[in-house]
């Protein structure tokens, strides 16, 4: 019988400082995420140094209380796991050095992983993946449709030209004076509306599976500034619907039209903005309608968390593909270069 492998997880490219064991890539020990939510509501978006300034704070709270919660000590794992990039790169550098610091005192291998195939492998939490798979990415800094035919092989089919999906709500949540992050907000406002605006769909050229929101979250805006000069009140809830309307169907339109066309067994989704009411719902029906499976992961693996990094991290460690202490944090790495 194999031995079974414990990954010390750490993420915090952006603004939640987290740390996680799992065992063996699909089961979780220990998950704690320290949330910084409160500290940038303020500002309307994350402001990067207050980001790395709590990083310092509780980094090391949060994997103490990792293995605290796991009931291990650093000399019973494996390999300790990390977000490499892309991110914020000063609060990369924290998590990076955090890690190197972590496995460098025991004596650990040290797995660099993309944040992106980070929150994929979340599925796998939940569901074993079936290959080959579809897997959209959905978030505040990426909107994307990643291809696999195995484990840590990612082809990026389609993929943002401008603004991703969760930067255009945060966007269009702060023209209706939405607190952040905005997602959230607009989701439960569209559920409780009784209409919607019809706002344009940007489907680009014939086949593409790229995506476009700049000209969506343009035409919200215009549509707002135009109806305050005309001294017109609009229900916000209005607003909401016929935004989130748009995003879903172009969303939905298009993973459903790759899964087909690369005759994939699974599609699973991932991301802060999987975590959406509505999106959940129209992908949900969408592909039970055709027969084809479809996974989501819960609401805590959604958003940014360490257990998906751990593994992530957990099958690149089973290939062999570890770093070393030259790592450094990659705010611009490129998906398809890792695995």
């Amino acid at each position: 019988m194999s031995k079974d492998i414990y990954v010390l997880g750490i993420e915090t490219s952006c603004d939640e400082t987290a740390a996680s064991i799992v065992k063996n890539g699909r089961e979780i020990i220990s998950n704690v995420v320290a949330s910084q939510i409160d500290s940038h509501k303020r500002f309307g978006g994350v402001v990067p140094e207050i980001a790395s300034r709590h990083h310092v704070e509780q980094i090391t709270l949060v994997i103490e209380e990792a293995l605290q919660r796991a009931q291990m000590e650093p000399q019973e794992l494996d390999a300790v796991a990390v977000t490499e990039g892309p991110g914020l790169v000063g609060a990369l550098l924290i998590g990076v050095n955090a890690a190197k610091a972590f496995a460098f005192a025991n004596s650990l291998p040290l797995v660099g992983v993309h944040h992106i195939a980070g929150h994929i492998y979340a599925n796998r939490l939940e569901q074993e993946m079936e290959f080959p798979l579809l897997a959209l990415v959905i978030s505040g800094g990426h909107t994307e449709l990643v291809y696999m035919k195995e484990h840590g092989s990612f082809e990026v089919i389609g993929e943002t030209r401008d603004d991703a999906a969760g930067e255009a709500y945060d966007k269009v949540a702060r023209t209706l004076n939405l607190p952040y992050p905005g997602g959230p907000h607009i989701d439960r406002l569209a559920h409780a509306s009784d209409g919607a605006i019809d706002f344009p769909r940007v489907w680009l050229e014939e086949g593409s599976y790229d995506f476009s929101f700049s000209g969506l979250k343009s035409a919200v805006l215009n549509y707002m500034h135009n109806a305050k000069q005309r001294g017109e009140v609009v229900p916000p809830e209005h607003v909401a619907a016929g935004f989130q309307n748009s995003v879903v169907e172009v969303v939905t339109a298009k993973a459903l039209r790759a899964a087909k066309e690369y005759k994939v067994r699974q599609v699973i989704a991932a991301g802060g903005v999987a975590a959406n009411k509505g999106l959940r719902t129209s992908l949900s029906g969408a592909f039970e309608q055709q027969g084809i499976p479809f996974f989501i992961p819960p609401l805590s693996l959604c958003t940014d968390n360490a257990a998906m990094i751990a593994a992530a991290g957990t099958v690149m460690f089973e290939k062999g593909l570890t770093g070393n202490m030259a790592m450094n944090g990659r705010p611009g790495m490129v998906l398809s270069s890792w695995g």
